[in-house]
C-alpha cells in the first residue's frame, strides 16, 4: 500500500514538473528574445541567443515607454485607491447595515456582474464624451473605480468580521463610518491587500479602454504604447523591442506581488474572520 502510494506521488510530482517546465518555456524565451539581436530573430537562431545585445532595451528605453509607464503607474495606482475605498465600503454596507432593499440591491449587483464588458463599451464611450473625457486618462480611472466583483468579495469578507469589535467601537463612541475607517479598515488587511493587488494588475494590463478612449501617444497607457511601438516597425516586427518592454512592463507587477504577499487572504482567513 505504501509503495503504490510512494508511486502515486512520484508520477503526480513529475506530471506537475513537466507542466512547470512547459508553463515557464514562453516567459523564458521571452527573456532570451529580449537579449538577441533583431538579425538573429529574423533568421530564425537558437534558443539561447548567439550573440548577448542590450539593443533592444536601449530602444525601448529611448522612446516613450518611460512615459507609458508613469502614465499607467497614475491610473492604475489613483484606480486601486479609489477600487479598495468604494468596494470596501460598499461591501461593509451590504454586510452589515440593514437597509430597505438591501438584498434586492445585491441581487441586482449580482445579475451586472453577469453582463460581459463589451457590451457596455459604446455606453460608456458616449458618457465619457458626454463629460468631455475623452483622450484623458480620467476616462480610464472614471470607468474603473469600482468594481462589483470586488464589492461581493469584501462583503463575504466582512461577514465573518467578529461583531464584538464594532460594538466595542460603538460603545466607545465612535460612529459607523469611524468604525469603518479606524477599526474595520485596518483589521481587512488580507482582503484589501488581495483586492488591491487584482485591481492594479487588472488596469496595469487594460487594453480596450485605452485603445477606445486616449489617441495622444503622450498619454498612451502601457500597453497601448506597446502596440503601436510595434506598428512603427517598417520593414519587420522587431521582437526584441517588443520583449524588452513586455519584461520591463511586469516590474511593478513583482514588487506589489511581493510587497503585499503576506497580506494574501488563505482559506482561513475566509472561514474563521479576523483575529
Amino acid at each position: 500500500m505504501k509503495k503504490n502510494n510512494r508511486t502515486l506521488k512520484t508520477i503526480i510530482y513529475t506530471l506537475l514538473i513537466l507542466y512547470s517546465l512547459v508553463t515557464l518555456a514562453p516567459f523564458v524565451w521571452s527573456i532570451l528574445t529580449s537579449f538577441k539581436t533583431t538579425a538573429e530573430i529574423a533568421g530564425g537562431g537558437t534558443f539561447f541567443p548567439e550573440t548577448w545585445s542590450l539593443d533592444g532595451y536601449q530602444t525601448i528605453l529611448e522612446s516613450q515607454f518611460p512615459q507609458w509607464v508613469m502614465n499607467s503607474l497614475f491610473v492604475a495606482l489613483l484606480t486601486t485607491v479609489f477600487n479598495i475605498f468604494f468596494n470596501t465600503m460598499a461591501g461593509y454596507a451590504l454586510a452589515r447595515i440593514d437597509f430597505k432593499g438591501r438584498q434586492v440591491l445585491f441581487s441586482f449587483l449580482l445579475v451586472l456582474i453577469m453582463i460581459p464588458s463589451q457590451v457596455t463599451m459604446i455606453p460608456l464611450y458616449i458618457v465619457i464624451s458626454d463629460l468631455g473625457l475623452v483622450d484623458s486618462q480620467w476616462s480610464i480611472i472614471f470607468t474603473t473605480m469600482i468594481n462589483i466583483g470586488y464589492i461581493f468579495m469584501m462583503r463575504q469578507f466582512f461577514i465573518n468580521f467578529p461583531r464584538d469589535v464594532e460594538e466595542a467601537a460603538a460603545m466607545d463612541g465612535l460612529s459607523r463610518f469611524g468604525t469603518f475607517i479606524r477599526i474595520v479598515l485596518p483589521n481587512a488587511k488580507a482582503a484589501v491587500a488581495t483586492q488591491g493587488v487584482f485591481v492594479f494588475m487588472g488596469v496595469w494590463n487594460e487594453f480596450m479602454k485605452p485603445l477606445l478612449f486616449i489617441s495622444s501617444p503622450d498619454k498612451y497607457m502601457l500597453t497601448q504604447g506597446l502596440n503601436a511601438l510595434s506598428k512603427t516597425f517598417k520593414n519587420s516586427t522587431q521582437w526584441d523591442v517588443i520583449m524588452a518592454g513586455s519584461l520591463l512592463s511586469i516590474i511593478p507587477i513583482f514588487i506589489l506581488y511581493i510587497v503585499l504577499n503576506k497580506y494574501f487572504i488563505t482559506e482561513n482567513d475566509q472561514t474563521a474572520g479576523v483575529k
